[in-house]
């Protein structure tokens, strides 16, 4: 029988737990729906934690209202949330774990990053992958997107945003020592970059 420690052993040998990463518009969430489905096909079982979701959880019991008001908080408070929703996703029990999550948080004055060391430490990721797409596709897809209230971009800052990715990605993978890669997410082509992702993670 586990204990919560041979447990703990047992996930950190065995599990896969995968951030997947991408500015917003680059049609992350719809690729990770798409690699549930098809790890269902296949007949295994992956829980998708939403990094921002579960912050905003965290962030509504302190009076926030709304997700993108997180972005206006001092520092400390947003390493904080990170700090407390990534202990629920080190909690998770299941073998696969998908993390849905960005590599910074753009502020009025700073880039903000989305998984640092103290996150890292916590969640103990066995994979990144970028996702990267298009600018002017990136910039369709925000204006598109009622659901968030976002700062306006032009297509010349996402394509610096898209650089800024690259970057991040790679000190990321230096730092956590996981294997990286980048995909694009080219236009209707969600399923495939899905289907890269599956075959990456268990062949």
């Amino acid at each position: 029988m586990f204990t919560c420690q041979n447990w703990r052993l047992f996930l950190e040998e065995n599990s896969i737990r995968a951030v997947i990463l991408g500015i917003p518009g680059v049609g992350k969430t719809t690729i990770i729906s798409e690699v549930e489905g098809i790890f269902e096909e296949k007949g295994l079982k992956a829980e998708t934690a939403v990094f921002g979701s579960l912050m905003f959880e965290e962030a509504k019991k302190k009076g926030l209202k709304t997700r993108d008001d997180m972005r206006n908080l001092p520092i400390e408070d947003q390493r904080n949330l990170q700090e407390e929703a990534a202990q629920r996703i080190a909690d998770i029990r299941e073998r696969i774990v998908i993390i849905d999550t960005h590599l910074f948080i753009r502020t009025s004055e700073w880039y903000y990053p989305g998984i640092p060391m103290n996150v890292t430490n916590i969640i103990r990721p066995t994979h990144l992958i970028l996702v990267i797409a298009n600018p002017q596709e990136i910039l369709m897809r925000r204006q598109a997107d009622s659901t968030r209230r976002r700062d306006l971009s032009t297509e010349a800052e996402i394509q610096h945003e898209v650089e800024v990715s690259r970057i991040m990605i790679v000190s990321s993978a230096n730092m956590t020592g996981s294997p990286f890669t980048i995909l694009e997410n080219q236009k209707n082509q969600a399923r495939k970059v899905a289907q890269d992702i599956v075959r990456l993670l268990v062949g």
